[in-house]
This record gives structure tokens, C-alpha cells and sequence, in this order.
């Protein structure tokens, strides 16, 4: 499978062929189950001993007993003890859900969050390369991007290397250039307001995934405005966030090393 180089100005510079990945069949079962696993959840809930008391063990309900409830007219729950006088006792429920300061009911329970699930190298590899093949794939691209009716560029877009020299302003000017109006605006990444009541629950912004930049072993890319990954790091999280088929651009470099990768 060959495509064109571009240069920093948009220009062909030539014809490279592109890796064996970049045209497998594409398993979207398997992307699935390997961001299933991938998933990162922060675990939480509260300290497993807070609302914890000194409600000193089990008070019997019976007669002749002492430190018994029996007789006293309270109900049978864990109490703390504050004073006594022989065995009349100045005592307050705790510990059980029902009482002040008492523990949670049903709590999240942090070991039910931390993910165990496991995938298989074979699944993991076959993954990789069907979310570079939907890279490559402009059916699943144009799946992906609501606002691209038709893609009417070539891709994936390969570039020469020289770009991750450019300052932040016309590193911006020559992809507008190279992706043209339409797709520069999808790549660039956007935050707005979410619309509805989950702003008031701790997600007031939504963001944009944007397009990805994959560069060489050797390079290196600072902004703001895109994902930018090394080839070392590349993975199926960030080829497939959001689904398959996300805008990517690989530099010349990155192409190389990914050949020799594999």
C-alpha cells in the first residue's frame, strides 16, 4: 500500500509504502475488549473505619444479665458508652448506619473498582494494528466525524519530519494548509460547557479528542492543540480513543520506525 509524502507546505515529496498494518483486517471485537481492559477508573469511596465508634461489643437483650437492654425500653443496636453508675448506663447508639456519625450503609467498595481483567499478547498485537489499519480506512474515519461527509483527502497523512520544527503558530498555519478547512477544525482540540445538569456534578467541560500526531523514536512535539505521541508509546488508547477511525498524521520518521517495529 503506497501514499504520498507531504512536505511542511502541503506539496508531494514522494511515495512511500506504508507497513503491512496499515491494511490488516480491521476487529473492532478485539479493540473493544482491549479498551475494556484499558479502562482507567480512579477507585474511591470512604476510609473503612470511618463512622467506626468504641460501641463496646454486644449488649445483651435479657434478663438478669448485666449491661442488659432489657427492660430499658431501647432498641437493640451497638451503643457507645459515655458514663455509668453500677449498671445503670448513660449510653448512645453507634457504629450501625441508623445512628449519628454512624458508618455508611452501602458504601462504594474500592476492590470492586480495580480492574483485573487481562488480554492476551496475540489479541493485543492484532488489536494495534487493526486501529492503525482504521487509521488508514476512510470508511471508518468518516464513521467516526459526524461533520465529514465525504473525505475527499488521501489518507493517513504522512509528513516530513521537518514540521516538529516549527513554533507553535505555524505549526497551526501549515496543517490548516495540508488538512484543509473542514478536517482542521475537527483536529484541533476543543473544550466547551456540557449542556444538562452534569455540569453541577463534576464535568462541567467536555472535551474534543482532536487529531493525534505520531512521531519518531528520535523526535519530539510540544502543543497544546493536538495529541502528540511517540512511536515508542503509540497504543491502541490513543489510535482508538473515542472509536476506531481517529484523524491521525504521522511524520516521515514515524513511519520508519514502525516498519522496523514490527
Amino acid at each position: 500500500m503506497k501514499t504520498k509524502i507531504l512536505t511542511i507546505d502541503g506539496k508531494s515529496k514522494g511515495d512511500i509504502n506504508l507497513p503491512k498494518c496499515f491494511s490488516v483486517p480491521i476487529r473492532e471485537d478485539i479493540v473493544q475488549k482491549v479498551l475494556e481492559v484499558k479502562k482507567n477508573w480512579q477507585p474511591y469511596g470512604p476510609n473503612p473505619l470511618a463512622g467506626n465508634y468504641s460501641a463496646s461489643g454486644k449488649i445483651k437483650h435479657q434478663r438478669h444479665v448485666w449491661k442488659s437492654q432489657y427492660g430499658k425500653g431501647i432498641s437493640r443496636i451497638p451503643r457507645k458508652i459515655f458514663s455509668r453508675r453500677g449498671s445503670q448506663f448513660n449510653w448512645e447508639g453507634a457504629d450501625i448506619p441508623s445512628t449519628r456519625g454512624g458508618r455508611r450503609a452501602h458504601p462504594p467498595k474500592t476492590i470492586s473498582m480495580i480492574n483485573t481483567k487481562k488480554i492476551n499478547k496475540k489479541e493485543m498485537k492484532i488489536a494495534f494494528e487493526s486501529a492503525l489499519s482504521a487509521t488508514a480506512n476512510k470508511k471508518f474515519v468518516e464513521k467516526k466525524y459526524e461533520k465529514i461527509s465525504k473525505l475527499d483527502k488521501k489518507i493517513p497523512f504522512i509528513i516530513d519530519s521537518k514540521i516538529i520544527e516549527l513554533k507553535t503558530k505555524d505549526l497551526l498555519k501549515n496543517l490548516k494548509n495540508i488538512l484543509g478547512e473542514n478536517l482542521f477544525e475537527i483536529a484541533i482540540k476543543k473544550r466547551g460547557i456540557r449542556a444538562g445538569i452534569g455540569k453541577l456534578r463534576g464535568r462541567k467541560h467536555k472535551k474534543s479528542a482532536g487529531a493525534l500526531i505520531v512521531v519518531g523514536e528520535d523526535e519530539r512535539l510540544k502543543t497544546k492543540d493536538f495529541d502528540a505521541v511517540n512511536i515508542k508509546n503509540l497504543g491502541v488508547n490513543d489510535l482508538a480513543k473515542g472509536g476506531l477511525g481517529r484523524l491521525v498524521i504521522y511524520t516521515e520518521n514515524a513511519i520508519k520506525n514502525l516498519e522496523e517495529r514490527k
